[in-house]
């Protein structure tokens, strides 16, 4: 009796430590794991930051010119960038705090005008954020430098400034003049997004390929004079910027086209399947053509089927963002993606991806997939210097070459009935 009792209390005493050292050892390990985990993710931003103050990063798109005229008429003396923003407004991204915060070396700055003002005013609104686009740049000349090219980009950095571009988002806001394009390309212009969300008299937009919204102005793509103004975009040095346009768009560009072109904030179709993003029929055409795929921000393209991880599409998560980067670079290829984030033109950004400070943190989850420092410096900026040291080669070529002197029909699109014209030549 005594014998099994003493047996008892020694196979009782062993499961106890048993259980105590397992009660002990499993959260320690789970401690350590985190704690590397931890020191692991640290390594990974220290890394990200490193590689973005020897490259830099360009942004392909933002839209802070337009929250400048939306909430102060461009006023730029009612509003000090030089200071973090963020509590004042509902929604605001940017700052040069949280500019350099986010290390963004260059940034396309967006000179949009609404669809609404098309065969109306939309030469005086883009000549208004261009405006505001240079005084922006000239008002902080510590932090930013106005430039026009890749060499410009790289000397802004060298010097430790944000690198300012413009793109003119909507080919309506040229009025369909080839004049009208070339004095906005003087003006600093250096792409311009073909259409907005509405068709031009010369290109479709992305929302002729909804089914249930078809646009009763198609062209099949770009028109004959469309490919007339992409060989002038060619000649006079501005980048062919394909998001927002409809599919048949995108390969009649990339067909005419002789420079390489750019997505400056579209993600990919196959993860979300929304007609702003690019489809995989595109992919192997933007490969050869040398173009560049900046992926978007906006939860509404990156969180919707068939790779949603909810059903709100106001919802999204950094890593989905990577998950896009991905699936580019693999189906065409780490010389041709890039980052355009819309920040301050979409009103829902990944958590994570709060505003432009946080680019690092992407680059941090690239680098924890692996990505090796070349393809992180060619998604960063490489990539965009190339493809415009490319696109500022065929300009240089073809300088013996006369400027397109044809205007439009006017008996396309809205111009067939448009009665705001005082006079138009060649209307036939």
């Amino acid at each position: 009796m005594e014998r099994k009792w003493l047996i008892g209390l020694i196979s009782g005493s062993l499961v106890l430590i048993v259980i105590l050292t397992v009660a002990i050892a499993v959260p320690l390990a789970l401690n350590k794991d985190t704690k590397e985990g931890d020191e692991g993710d640290e390594a990974n931003l220290t890394l990200a930051r490193e590689y973005m103050s020897q490259t830099p990063l360009i942004d392909g798109h933002n839209d802070l010119p337009w929250f400048l005229k939306k909430n102060h008429d461009n006023r730029l003396e009612d509003i000090d960038l030089s200071m973090n923003i963020s509590e004042m407004y509902d929604v605001t991204h940017t700052d040069i705090p949280r500019l350099r915060e986010g290390k963004v070396g260059a940034q396309f700055w967006a000179a949009y005008t609404s669809c609404d003002s098309q065969y109306k005013d939309a030469v005086t609104h883009v000549l208004d954020q261009i405006d505001v686009i240079k005084r922006m740049c000239k008002a902080y000349p510590e932090d930013f430098e106005f430039v026009t090219s890749a060499d410009g980009i790289v000397s802004a950095f060298e010097a430790g400034r944000i690198a300012g571009l413009i793109g003119v988002e909507g080919g309506h806001n040229i009025d369909s003049f080839p004049s009208v394009l070339r004095m906005l390309v003087e003006l600093g212009m250096r792409y311009m997004t073909m259409t907005h969300s509405c068709n031009t008299p010369w290109a479709d937009n992305w929302k002729v390929d909804l089914d249930e919204n078809p646009d009763e102005n198609q062209f099949g793509g770009l028109s004959e004079w469309g490919r007339k103004l992409v060989k002038e975009m060619n000649r006079i040095g501005v980048f062919i910027d394909l998001s927002h346009v409809s599919m048949e768009m995108m390969i009649d560009s990339l067909q005419a086209t002789q420079a390489p072109v750019i997505y400056s904030h579209s993600s990919a179709f196959s993860i979300c399947n929304s007609y702003r993003n690019v489809n995989d029929e595109v992919l192997e055409l933007v490969r050869e053509n040398g173009g560049v795929i900046m992926v978007n921000f906006y939860t509404k393209y990156i969180n919707c089927p068939p790779a949603n991880i909810s059903d709100n599409l106001d919802e999204a998560e950094l890593f989905q963002v990577a998950d896009h980067i991905e699936y580019l670079a693999e189906n065409c290829g780490h010389d041709n993606v890039g980052i355009g984030g819309d920040y301050d033109g979409v009103g829902t950004v990944p958590n994570g991806l709060e505003d432009v400070s946080k680019y690092p943190h992407l680059i941090a989850e690239l680098i924890k997939r692996g990505w090796n420092e070349v393809n992180i410096k060619k998604l960063l900026g490489d990539n965009l210097l190339r493809a415009m040291r490319e696109m500022e080669a065929v300009r240089d070529s073809m300088a013996g070459e006369l400027p397109l002197e044809e205007n439009m029909p006017r008996v396309s699109g809205g111009e067939a009935t448009n009665g705001c014209r005082t006079y138009a030549y060649g209307t036939s």
